[in-house]
């Protein structure tokens, strides 16, 4: 007797009704979302498991940017792209908002501009995308929140994306059951994986294949795979504004000076150094707190600011205000906002590789593949990560 057989004789003798899907996806964050669509693409049914009612994760406590132009470079750049083009994609059939904004790394110091001037030469394909140094003027023509005092270049990427992280969650979980007829089940916990059988608060179900995008509860399932794994849990504080006067647009996405030193697009630049050793001197508090200062806008206008790094397995849950002061503090040195006052703050955790991994793939039993450790490019690179996980997986 087969073991489909023998699964199926046990379960009529049981009087169980067993659920029937292709893939099963534990966790509807971006990254559970991003593979369900991949494997939904390609024709399977599927059928996404979320513990909670909704997404309460890092997914909605972000910033909204799809900024590819922070990714490593080579190919982790060009999955970000890869995940563009899917978000717009998905907002010309869903209409959730997605803006073509673009994004300004503003330069007040000459090893700023130093920098972000070795990047451009040192990088074709941003080049070939549009990606270009502006002189101060220029910049200031582009965002009329950017700080003219001081300023003496920046640099112009036009492939960063503005999202909604609050609505576009929402608005692409919707897309998948309408398009594709993908089951998510929201308030259902996955008890365990024991392929052909997923056990679950719902019921049992019968699957091909699992994936496990479980985010920050990384230890719940498999958990002698995040033993092992390097992951530790990045806390971040974030703040934004009420609705700026006049509705007026942000435009580019905005940063400044310590960004450079946060994303891995700039590893490796000879001129990283020296600006390093001067924000470590001139900025020591900025610096021990992991903070740099990205500037979003939300779909009704108001305007999203952070953040601080804290890395540690176990994080206290409360909110320094002396770090929210240091990250509007050093907003002020690059941007000029019309209403400043913070209407929200909160505090994000994600599961982050401080080992320069980009993320974590690994297969702890034929068919369970789980994928985690994006960090804070979850929304940049989900997308274009699952389509090569999920062509993977079906390979093999």
């Amino acid at each position: 007797m087969s073991d489909s057989m023998r699964d199926s004789k046990r379960d009529s003798i049981s009087g169980a009704h067993v659920h029937q899907a292709d893939t099963v996806v534990v966790g509807a964050g971006i990254v559970g979302l991003a593979h369900a669509l991949a494997a939904a693409r390609r024709g399977e049914r599927v059928v996404v498991f979320e513990r909670d009612d909704y997404a309460v994760g890092a997914s909605i406590r972000n910033f909204g940017m799809i900024w590819a132009v922070g990714q490593q470079r080579g190919a982790i750049y060009e999955r970000a792209l890869r995940s563009r083009e899917i978000w717009l994609e998905t907002a010309a059939k869903t209409g959730l908002w997605a803006e073509q904004s673009g994004s300004l790394h503003l330069a007040h110091r000459p090893d700023e501009v130093a920098v972000l001037e070795e990047f451009v030469a040192a990088t074709p394909a941003a080049r070939e995308r549009g990606v270009r140094m502006l002189s101060a003027r220029e910049a200031v023509e582009r965002s009329h929140v950017a700080r003219p005092e001081g300023l003496l270049a920046a640099m112009w990427s036009p492939t960063e994306l503005n999202v909604d992280p609050r609505h576009a969650l929402p608005a692409v979980a919707e897309h998948l059951v309408a398009e594709y007829g993908v089951d998510i089940r929201f308030g259902t916990t996955v008890r365990s994986v024991d392929l052909p059988t997923v056990s679950t608060t719902a019921g049992e179900w019968r699957a091909g294949r699992v994936f496990v995008c479980s985010g920050n509860d990384f230890a719940t399932l498999y958990p002698q795979v995040y033993a092992h794994s390097g992951l530790v849990r990045c806390k971040l504080q974030m703040m934004r504004t009420g609705v700026q006067p006049g509705g007026r647009p942000l435009g580019p996405m905005l940063c400044g000076g310590l960004t450079l030193l946060h994303y891995a697009a700039f590893d490796g630049l000879a001129a990283r150094d020296a600006l390093a050793a001067r924000m470590d001197e001139e900025l020591p508090y900025h610096r021990e707190h992991g903070i740099h200062v990205l500037l979003s806008q939300t779909a009704d206008g108001r305007l999203t600011i952070g953040d601080s790094h804290a890395y540690a397995m176990t994080h206290d849950p409360f909110e320094d205000e002396a770090v929210n002061e240091a990250v509007r503090d050093y907003l002020g040195t690059f941007a000029d906002l019309p209403d400043p006052r913070v209407t929200e703050r909160w505090t994000g955790y994600y599961p982050s590789l401080r080992d320069g991994r980009t993320e974590l793939v690994t297969s702890p039993e034929p068919g369970v593949t789980v994928v985690n450790g994006v960090g804070g490019a979850g929304m940049t690179l989900s997308f274009g990560l699952a389509e090569e996980v999920v062509g993977a997986g079906a390979g093999g």
